[in-house]
Order: C-alpha cells, then structure tokens, then sequence
C-alpha cells in the first residue's frame, strides 16, 4: 500500500534508478510519500525539511518535504486552498499527513524510527527558514516522542536524499555547483510564492 499527496501526478514521479536497480518515487515540496513496497522515496533539499519514518516492525516507510515550520488554518481565509498540498508546504501539517498515511498503512507509531534532513542556510537575504525548520522538527520529534535515529540538518548546502522504506537506510549526497544555484533560485521563488497565495500546482526544484 501506498500514500501519496498527488495520487495522480505518481507515474510523473515515478522513475528507474540504475545505479540501484530500482523503481524511485521523488517527493516534491508540499507533498509526502509512503510505501511497504521495494521502491525507493527520493526527494532534494536546501533550506527545506524532509522527515523520513520507517516502522521498524512492520518495514513501511515514508518521507515528506515542507517549506515552512508551521502555520495556523483560520477559518474563512482565502489564502487556504482545498487542497493537502496547500497545507502540507508547512511542516506541521506535512508530518500529520504523513504519519497518518502511514497508520492508514498498516504502521504502528509506537515502532516508528525518523532520520531528518536538510534546512541549509542557502537563501542570502531572506530570513533564516532553514534553522526554523530545523527547530520545528527537532521539537515535533520530541515532543511526539518518535526515536531519532539520525539527522544531517543545517550547513550551506543543499542535499540528494535517497531512502529505501523497507530497510529504513537512507543515502544522502551534497549537492554543488550549478545545479546547487538552480535549486536556490528556484527556492527563493518557490518560498516568496507560498508566503503570498495558495499553489495552483507544484514547482519541480529538481
């Protein structure tokens, strides 16, 4: 079984890795990913935050990516679009998804493991949104009581995260040059447009 925010945007998403031999799945921002199949969950960070969780019983797996640490829905308000994706760009809203995906699933949360990435200062001149998240996810940890297991959080680079949800392994790479400046052009954009007006549709960092 399989949780996905754009059920109909996963063969887009869904591609062969050779290296690994693999079918990949690669989560955008404001989306998350789970699965107890034998695919791999890829997504890339700069000051963005991925969590992934692996239910180390019953070997389901999954991970999200947001933006921003957190945000109130007021009722009435036109900045709310109706749907998840418009909510789950914030990090509160994108590990309640997820982890309720992943109960829906067939996961036990008293089993769940979480490895935590990214939140790199890579936006000169914009306020420091990676060390927000990096807070944001180290309390919600915390507080909600999931074991961490491990964490590559903050420095001024972006990452490639690759996580298998069987094994619960995840590979992380360091992202430089030319397409590091794409993704932080492109963040710059993606973060002054989340801030204004509700997404239409999903911007691809990758």
């Amino acid at each position: 079984m399989a949780g996905f925010i754009n059920s109909t945007d996963k063969i887009q998403n869904r591609y062969w890795d050779n290296q690994r031999e693999s079918y990949c799945v690669k989560v955008l921002p404001g989306q998350y990913y789970c699965t107890r199949e034998k695919e791999l969950i890829a997504t890339t960070l700069g000051s963005c935050v991925s969590a992934c969780i692996w239910d180390k019983k019953h070997k389901i797996g999954g991970m999200n990516h947001f933006m921003l640490p957190i945000t109130e829905k007021k009722e009435g308000s036109v900045f709310w679009g109706d749907m998840p994706t418009d909510e789950a760009r914030y990090g509160n809203y994108a590990m309640e998804y997820l982890i309720n995906e992943m109960i829906k699933s067939g996961a036990e949360k008293e089993y769940f493991q979480i490895k935590l990435f990214g939140g790199g200062h890579i936006m000169e001149g914009f306020s420091d949104v990676g060390e927000r998240n990096i807070d944001f996810i180290l309390n919600y940890t915390a507080t909600e009581g999931i074991e961490l297991i491990s964490q590559d959080l903050g420095g001024a680079y972006p990452r490639r995260v690759l996580f298998n949800p069987v094994t619960g392994k995840v590979w992380v790479k360091r992202v430089k040059d030319i397409l590091a400046n794409k993704l932080m052009a492109n963040e710059k954009a993606y973060n002054r447009e989340i801030t204004t007006k509700p997404i239409s549709g999903e911007i691809d960092l990758f």
